[in-house]
């Protein structure tokens, strides 16, 4: 069973950084489209970064470009986003999450949770100001 599991969340001052990682196991996702999602309370589940199989076209919501970078190594079967200059705003569980299928990818695809059929269980990252 295709499990994700996601590690580096906690708790930083405004300005600071933090890197999240993604394991997957159970099933190789070197040929699908990965992404990060996060989720703040009372707020729906939005697209933060997303990156396609071959790792060579990547994407950001502009609440956060230019401060985040995904990343993936399809040899270890990870994906991850180091986060700089973070903002109080950016305090929300993060999810990282493997698409439906594989070999999809475009830029309405990538950003979209209902795309994505494998996810983990969630990061918290709280950044005080």
């Amino acid at each position: 069973q295709a499990q994700l599991a996601e590690s580096g969340g906690g708790m930083v001052q405004a300005g600071g950084s933090l890197r999240l990682s993604c394991a997957a196991s159970g099933r190789t996702f070197s040929t699908y489209t990965m992404g990060w999602f996060r989720q703040a309370p009372g707020k729906e589940r939005e697209s933060v970064a997303g990156i396609k199989w071959s790792g060579g076209i990547t994407y950001y919501a502009d609440s956060v470009k230019g401060r985040f970078t995904i990343s993936r190594d399809n040899a270890k079967n990870t994906v991850a986003l180091q986060m700089n200059s973070l903002k109080p705003e950016d305090t929300a569980i993060y999810y990282c999450a493997a698409a439906r299928r594989p070999y999809l990818y475009s830029s309405d695809f990538v950003k979209s949770v209902d795309n994505y059929a494998y996810w983990g269980q969630g990061t918290q990252v709280t950044v005080s100001s």
